[in-house]
């Protein structure tokens, strides 16, 4: 039986030293802010124009578009729990602003930059960051892009992979997203279709409630909730390819489960994850650049369904998955939180059909991780923990249980 006080954790973080922060890059080199979009989280400055062969960026000072900087400002340092969408001049200042409300940094790679991995010159390398998330590319990747993308999420990173609508080309240079993306996945040094699925060459705009049924789908219950389904305002599905990858998953369909119609999905490659989503729309918190076009999307649907699983997808691609196990290695049979609710002492108990590496955290309701209880092996069978809740304030938590790319989650109330 383990024995861990929320004392005892917080002095062992005091003696070891806390780990550096989490890091989440936007990226802003593949052209999110030509056209009539605005993907980025923050920019002070609107001096770029897409022009010649090929759409490609100039500075300009009549440019117009948003020419994003590494940090936004005001310095995230000062974002509160009650900080507001318009605090960052970007439409994915949101997505941006919830993911630093859940305790993680985040910046801009900008447009005048570049892709990298394993390059200790470069200050911005993917090496240094945990996620990537490139919405909606409008120029196809070199083969060294490519190589670095794959070799990122091989080497343990969480690459977020967002298309749009067939002919959403921003630029005029013929590359649409669908295309830009598939030409990643199917032409690609390493290994190609690595990734199990391919972009579809549609444009419609479903509403639906279709999401994955599985109790441990992390995507669909996580720490923003339980996803309702998705809305898509001019997007495409995803068609998936299990025997090019065992692990690849849809969360959110079309029209019913399966594997063509995917809407929004995720999987592995490597030591590392990745989602992806077949519409730029939902990522679109309506502010931002005043000449792009803006539809309040990510915060502003009934029920919030688009913030609920994109957030679950970007924390779940944030948090690693411990060295050396395996897809499906441990799989929780058994999770149970006692009393519940609790007033001072609790324990957990779960068992599991064999060996393998788990975590188990708890979380308030904003999403916020507020202490770690188990990160370590666990041995085949019935585990119980014993943990003091007694620091903790009163109100409602999520305890989670991480196996690998399987997690449970479950309601916690504190009591005084």
């Amino acid at each position: 039986m383990k024995k861990i006080t929320f004392f005892s954790f917080v002095l062992i973080l005091l003696i070891g030293g806390v780990s550096a922060q989490v890091k989440i890059l936007f990226d802003a080199t593949e052209g999110q802010s030509s056209g009539n979009s605005d993907w980025v989280i923050d920019a002070d400055i609107d001096n770029i124009a897409y022009t010649g062969t090929g759409g490609l960026p100039v500075l300009s000072s009549g440019g117009g578009k948003s020419n994003a900087q590494q940090f936004p400002t005001p310095a995230q340092s000062t974002v509160t729990s009650t900080t507001v969408e318009t605090y960052w001049t970007g439409s994915s200042s949101t997505w941006a602003i919830d993911m630093v409300k859940h305790g993680y940094e985040v910046e801009s790679l900008p447009t005048f930059d570049s892709i990298t991995y394993g390059n200790p010159n470069h200050p911005q390398d993917l090496s240094n960051y945990k996620v990537f998330i490139v919405d909606e590319p409008q120029f196809p990747f070199s083969a060294r892009v490519k190589t670095a993308l794959m070799n990122f999420v091989a080497n343990g990173g969480g690459l977020f992979m967002i298309s749009d609508h067939a002919n959403s080309s921003r630029t005029n240079n013929g590359w649409d997203s669908p295309r830009v993306w598939n030409d990643f996945i199917r032409k690609n040094p390493v290994k190609d279709t690595a990734f199990g699925f391919v972009f579809d060459s549609l444009n419609i705009s479903p509403v639906s409630k279709a999401v994955n049924p599985s109790a441990t789908d992390s995507i669909i219950h996580g720490p923003m909730g339980t996803s309702p389904g998705m809305e898509w305002h001019n997007g495409t599905t995803i068609t998936l390819y299990p025997s090019k990858n065992p692990t690849v998953t849809g969360d959110v369909f079309s029209a019913s489960v399966g594997n063509t119609g995917v809407m929004f999905g995720h999987g592995f490659y490597g030591k590392g994850k990745f989602a992806f989503e077949g519409d730029s729309s939902p990522t679109d918190d309506g502010t931002g650049n005043p000449k792009s076009s803006l539809y309040k999307d990510f915060s502003g649907d009934p029920g919030d369904e688009e913030e609920i699983t994109i957030v679950n997808a970007t924390i779940w691609l944030a948090e690693s998955a411990p060295a050396g196990i395996k897809n499906n290695s441990v799989i929780p049979l058994k999770f149970e939180i006692y009393p519940n609710p609790m007033n001072g002492r609790g324990r957990i108990k779960y068992v599991l059909d064999q060996s393998g590496w788990v975590a188990l955290s708890i979380y308030d309701v904003t999403g916020k991780k507020v202490c770690s209880l188990y990160n370590g092996p666990a041995d085949q069978g019935l585990q119980i923990i014993d943990f003091d809740c007694s620091e903790l304030p009163q109100g409602v938590y999520f305890c989670r249980l991480e196996s690998d790319h399987l997690i449970q989650t479950q309601k916690m109330v504190i009591t005084r």
